[in-house]
């Protein structure tokens, strides 16, 4: 024992003095056989607006070796018509050299493309390349597939009076395109809008959407010849993602517009009059068979009225909806919002105002449908002025687990109704309401039908209560307590689809229920 303790002194002042040992991860490997995995053998952009960036992807590279290995060379060649950047390891450019990835580490990729416009039609075209990693001489590649797509761009632009939109091409709106006072835009069957984030289109003079179209039958929810209004991002997550662009905007001088045939998703509002001061004459907008759904916003601010403003699907300062055979659902803050004379006729409509949201359960604390006879501006009261409201043939429904304002769960609210309530006229609909339980809207007054107790999943084919199928389906199910319940309106004589109504005993909201 008296030997064992000099014996561990002498050796570790042996250890002190030899070279230190790097890790086995970090001795670098030159052997041919150590090769590099990926989290994907392709990257692929969705289709992509050309002269637009595309999103930026992620690749990660994998070292299963024990040993770390030094990759040589990473990059893609950008060819013509295409632009590639990369982001490796904080270095930006179209190569890296040099890069160690240690013993079972990873390095992440960031791929970005940028593609030049072609003389080709308005269909996506496919343009493909290498993303190329050289590693102890070996060659291994990853494919970068992108869909480009040539279109019509809109920036800060004012419009040139008697604007046509074709349908031969997108069209791709940034920031505000502008419609002048007494100017007219004209949107033609089959067109496709796309809105950057917090774009709008604005009307200071009359917007013409599918005005003249005739369809020729019944027509499919994915028919060519309605009009679609969407943000620009094309990617899988965002195709029904609430509030990615602001929306349509109809100013104090605006008049005479129509929107038939159209469908207006993913914004903060969908139709938004703008008359704060009551401006007479007022504007209006007809809508006709069309869809507006997934309507979110924060406050939109609007500095020139110092007005703050939350989404909604229909939101008329003091102006005039005049709306037929229409779905609104998917709306986070109001399907209807109005204020200060404003306006409403609705007929066969369908307010549907389910909230979804991928992997989330949004609360609601509004209700779907708002009125009100008065509105501050920069704080201060602007004079009372009654709204008029008038529905017939109509739905006002939604989840019943949704906490609106003050605790109850009414889907429909008239503020200060009150004062107004001679300009409220509902007939015929079906309405989720407490607070209308009695009163000229209550059950089996003038033909309305007041939360229906049996089976209320079954108002609609499919929803997020009862989901059958895939999709959502708001038309009208066997059971359901809207059949055969309404009364024929003069001049309505079809359904959102085109579909004939019953001349004698037509279905109540947006569809009319074709038999077996």
């Amino acid at each position: 024992m008296r030997f064992l303790l000099p014996l561990l002194l002498v050796l570790s002042c042996l250890t002190v003095l030899l070279p230190g040992c790097e890790p086995k991860e970090d001795l670098v490997t030159t052997d041919s056989s150590a090769m590099l995995s990926f989290s994907t053998d392709t990257v692929k952009f969705d289709t992509v607006f050309t002269t637009v960036g595309t999103v930026t992807k992620r690749l990660w590279v994998y070292n299963r070796n024990s040993r770390a290995v030094k990759v040589e060379e990473i990059g893609i060649q950008s060819q013509p018509g295409v632009t590639y950047s990369l982001l490796i390891d904080g270095d930006a450019g179209a190569t890296a050299r040099d890069k160690v990835i240690r013993g079972k580490d990873s390095l992440l990729v960031l791929v970005r493309a940028t593609i030049d416009p072609t003389p080709s039609d308005e269909k996506p075209f496919l343009v493909e390349n290498d993303l190329r990693f050289r590693t102890n001489g070996n060659d291994q590649q990853v494919k970068v597939v992108s869909y480009g797509q040539n279109a019509y761009f809109h920036d800060n632009v004012r419009l040139a009076c008697d604007a046509i939109w074709k349908a031969d091409k997108p069209h791709v709106i940034y920031n505000v395109a502008l419609v002048d006072s007494g100017c007219t835009l004209t949107i033609e069957p089959g067109a496709r809008i796309y809105s950057h984030a917090g774009a709008f289109l604005v009307v200071k003079g009359s917007l013409r959407i599918n005005s003249n179209y005739k369809p020729a039958g019944e027509l499919k929810p994915d028919d060519r010849n309605i009009v679609r209004f969407q943000g620009d991002r094309r990617e899988q997550d965002y195709t029904e993602a609430p509030g990615q662009w602001g929306g349509l905007e109809f100013d104090a001088s605006s008049h005479d517009n129509i929107i038939r045939f159209t469908e207006i998703k993913n914004a903060s509002f969908g139709l938004l009059i703008y008359n704060p001061y009551n401006r007479q004459p007022r504007p209006k907008v007809t809508v006709e068979n069309s869809v507006i759904k997934n309507i979110s916003s924060a406050s939109l601010d609007f500095a020139s009225g110092g007005l703050s403003l939350q989404g909604a699907g229909l939101l008329g300062l003091s102006g005039d909806f005049t709306v037929r055979n229409t779905l609104l659902t998917n709306c986070w803050e109001y399907a209807i919002w109005g204020v200060q004379g404003c306006v409403y006729q609705l007929d066969y409509c369908t307010i549907a105002n389910y909230i979804t949201a991928p992997g989330s359960s949004p609360i609601r604390q509004t209700p779907s449908v708002l009125l009100a006879d008065n509105i501050k501006i920069n704080n201060q009261a602007r004079p009372i002025v009654a709204p008029r409201f008038t529905m017939r043939n109509s739905i006002v429904w939604a989840q019943q687990r949704f906490a609106f304002t003050g605790g109850g769960q009414d889907e429909i609210l008239f503020l200060n109704g009150e004062r107004y309530a001679g300009n409220i006229s509902i007939t015929n609909s079906i309405l989720l309401t407490k607070e209308y339980t009695a009163g000229p809207l209550s059950q089996n007054k003038n033909g309305n039908i007041l939360n229906p107790t049996e089976g209320p999943n079954y108002l609609f084919k499919s929803t997020p209560a009862r989901l059958r199928g895939k999709t959502y389906s708001y038309e009208l199910d066997t059971l359901s307590a809207a059949s055969n319940k309404g009364v024929p309106l003069p001049g309505v004589t079809i359904d959102l689809l085109n579909r004939p109504r019953d001349p004698a005993t037509p279905d109540i909201g947006a569809y009319e229920r074709k038999n077996p």
